[in-house]
């Protein structure tokens, strides 16, 4: 994995303005070469100029020594090399300058008009000197020749350090954008990977939720059943030993059916997730790149799997048998169907089906003995369902056990309607019970 923009950027290890310390030692270096050149060159100056000779050796020190501040003001070199043009010094300086101005980020106006300008100092002088050195050496040159000479070496001082520093500078910013790219690129796939776990994770979490609430509905109400035939043997033991015998049958089989549901959720769950581990194993989630952007269409994908898990789940046509189970039970239900009866979706089945088991089974926690009312309505484009029990009566041997509740009955039918776009509605009466009430979309 490569590294982010900011570890990109250079350290700033040098003096001043420098980046680096190499890059001070190497303008440091190339502004001492440049003034011992000057100063050099200052000697002639002095002499032609007819002043001091440690006047034009101070003068092309100070020249010279511009070029340290090269990287920091280019257009400063480049000036200075334009203004000492006439005095012939600064040659090396004037390469460096207009090399150093054309790579660096100025506008490309600023950069033609100094090129320019150094060019046509060039040229004029020259133009001038070879004239000059011509008459002095009584050379006879054509009318093409010394124009020809002094645009062909003005053109050799200014183009190739001028067009250089363009291509370096195009370079840098060339590498430069492909860098920023590349970590915007890398950035966007961080972010695609973060993504892509949160996805999943969310997924995990919607898949426990959805465990749960099949595990609460599947064993509350057939532990509820059970411990209510359970205390209700208690209670008849010894009066009705046939009663027991019946009840104690009954609390056999509520077992037994409790078992095999949990056997076949538990078997649905271990095929599940052996292949949800072995894809896993397969593709890292987190990984960058191509494989981020298939870890997050895959964290989509297993929580829409997961949530599809195919199951026999519970039907409408076995809403008679569980009415017949809480009525064994003691409980007195008037079950009441209106409408067309006609088969709905899987999912649309199942929820009805649970909605009414769940609040058959805190009827049986909560108001055991109480007169319950079931009735379900067939409607053009939706199912309804309520569930209402009247008070409960006086506490009895039969409403003697005590039932725990968690306080997740109502939330997991709520959200079982409210995924399939229904509306489920709770509380308690006028009269003192509690109803239930369920509509969930037929398509």
């Amino acid at each position: 994995m490569t590294t982010t923009g900011e570890d990109h950027a250079p350290a700033r290890g040098g003096p001043w303005w420098w980046d680096r310390r190499r890059g001070a030692v190497l303008d440091v270096s190339l502004g001492a070469v440049s003034a011992l050149e000057c100063a050099a060159e200052g000697v002639p100056f002095a002499r032609d100029a007819g002043v001091p000779l440690a006047v034009g050796v101070v003068f092309g020190l100070l020249a010279g020594s511009v070029l340290v501040v090269r990287r920091k003001w280019p257009i400063a070199v480049v000036l200075v090399t334009i203004a000492v043009t006439p005095a012939e010094m600064g040659v090396l300086m004037g390469v460096v300058g207009l090399y150093t101005m054309a790579a660096s980020e100025l506008p490309r106006r600023i950069i033609g008009s100094l090129a320019g300008m150094s060019l046509l100092g060039n040229l004029v002088v020259t133009f001038v000197r070879l004239g000059q050195d011509s008459t002095q050496k009584a050379l006879q040159f054509g009318d093409w020749l010394l124009p020809f000479a002094s645009v062909t070496m003005s053109l050799g001082a200014t183009a190739p350090p001028l067009l250089l520093g363009l291509y370096v500078g195009q370079r840098r910013r060339l590498m430069e954008s492909l860098r920023e790219r590349a970590d915007s690129l890398e950035r966007e796939l961080q972010l695609l990977a973060e993504r892509a776990e949160e996805r999943a994770e969310w997924a995990r979490s919607e898949e426990r939720t959805r465990i749960a609430r099949e595990m609460h509905d599947v064993v509350a109400h057939r532990v509820s059943l059970m411990v209510v035939h359970a205390a209700a043997l208690q209670a008849v033991a010894r009066k009705d030993p046939e009663k027991a015998v019946r009840n104690a049958a009954l609390v056999g089989d509520m077992g037994r059916q409790a078992l095999t549901e949990l056997r076949e959720m538990l078997g649905v769950l271990r095929s599940g997730g052996e292949g949800a581990r072995a894809e896993r194993a397969a593709v890292p989630l987190a990984a960058v790149g191509v494989a981020a952007a298939a870890a997050a269409s895959r964290a989509v994908e297993d929580g829409e799997a997961s949530s599809e898990v195919p199951s026999e789940g519970p039907s409408l046509s076995e809403l008679d048998e569980l009415v017949g189970q809480s009525a064994a039970a003691g409980m007195v239900v008037d079950l009441s169907v209106e409408g067309e009866e006609r088969p709905y979706a899987a999912e649309v089945e199942s929820t009805a089906f649970r909605v009414v088991q769940e609040a058959l089974t805190n009827v049986h926690k909560h108001a055991a003995g109480a007169k319950t009312y079931v009735r379900l309505a067939h409607r053009v484009s939706e199912i309804a369902m309520q569930v209402e029990n009247e008070p409960p009566p006086e506490v009895s041997a039969e409403s003697s056990a005590r039932l725990p509740s968690g306080g997740n009955g109502l939330v997991g039918m709520k959200e079982r309607v409210s995924a399939l776009g229904g509306v489920f509605v709770s509380g308690p009466t006028d009269a003192g019970g509690f109803r239930v009430s369920a509509v969930i979309p037929a398509s």
